[in-house]
């Protein structure tokens, strides 16, 4: 822990809000390993759910010999089993999040670490990824208090990437590295010229949990601007030159309105929870308020 309160990304005073959340799903997910999340599916542990009777291929070191003896039938023994949660974070590395004051990228990060840190300290198997990772590359998976520097590592080298990899691309080679269900949350502001929809289709194909965090910064939502000026989109220079006016303003804001309506819209009609997230709203209220209120976290 001591590492840990050193991060830059995490202050004492978050983590100290962190210690007393665990994350939540929606659905249960067949884990790897036995952790500390209890299942709906019986198996094998030390808390005992129900009996019932014996088939051929069942375990026979489950059956209740003290049964057998008085009732003269092959009864099995059936017990809650815990499993572990997989939980990943997609972060939306592209040149356009790097942008705000703290940029949305270094938000996105500190939202990353944060939960993160609160799925590790609950034994999760946790990873953290970018859109730009080919299928190939694959993030280490951690599990466990002991891997919390690694973690924070591993979140702090992610830089903005130039790479021209569409948001739908990043989805579906995330989807194909990750076989495993579980939690995902992106985090991205959504701005990709060829939409975001087709990226989240492919979540919804991929049967996982998925939160969507939309992040825009606040000189994106109240924009401060006047004069005649030239736009230069930092992701393919494509240029425009506009006269900043009231009318023009007004119009931008309606865009805006629009496009996030849109995407909460199109995440409602697909079971995937969508939350708008200021840049400078703090991360320990994002995730202590708004998160728990989503019930990604409790």
């Amino acid at each position: 822990m001591s590492t840990a309160a050193e991060s830059k990304l995490l202050s004492p005073e978050l983590l100290a809000q962190l210690e007393r959340l665990e994350l939540v799903t929606r659905k249960v997910f067949r884990g790897r390993m036995k952790g500390e999340r209890r299942s709906k599916r019986k198996g094998q542990s030390v808390e005992f759910a129900d009996f019932r009777n014996y088939v051929a291929g069942d375990d026979l070191r489950l059956l209740d010999w003290n049964l057998y003896a008085r009732l003269d039938k092959l009864i099995i023994k059936l017990f809650l089993e815990e499993e572990d949660l997989h939980f990943y974070t997609l972060i939306d590395s592209s040149l356009s999040m790097d942008f705000g004051d703290p940029s949305k990228l270094e938000y996105a990060k500190q939202l990353s670490a944060a939960l993160g840190f609160v799925g590790l300290i609950r034994a999760d198997r946790v990873r953290i990824e970018t859109i730009n990772q080919r299928v190939g590359e694959r993030s280490p998976v951690l599990r466990g208090r002991s891997s919390v520097w690694r973690m924070l590592q591993h979140v702090e080298s992610i830089q903005p990437d130039e790479d021209s990899t569409t948001l739908a691309d990043g989805v579906k080679n995330f989807c194909l590295r990750n076989a495993g269900r579980g939690v995902v949350v992106l985090i991205s502001d959504l701005m990709d010229k060829a939409g975001y929809q087709q990226a989240l289709r492919y979540f919804v194909s991929h049967q996982v949990d998925c939160f969507v965090i939309h992040v825009l910064s606040q000189e994106e939502l109240e924009p401060d601007l006047q004069g005649d000026l030239k736009l230069v989109d930092c992701e393919d220079q494509d240029e425009a030159e506009i006269t900043v006016s009231a009318p023009l303003l007004k119009k931008y804001k309606q865009t805006l309105n629009s496009f996030v309506a849109g995407a909460q819209e199109f995440c409602s009609r697909r079971g995937i929870h969508y939350l708008l997230a200021n840049n400078q709203m703090p991360v320990q209220d994002l995730v202590a308020k708004q998160l728990r209120r989503r019930g990604l976290v409790r």
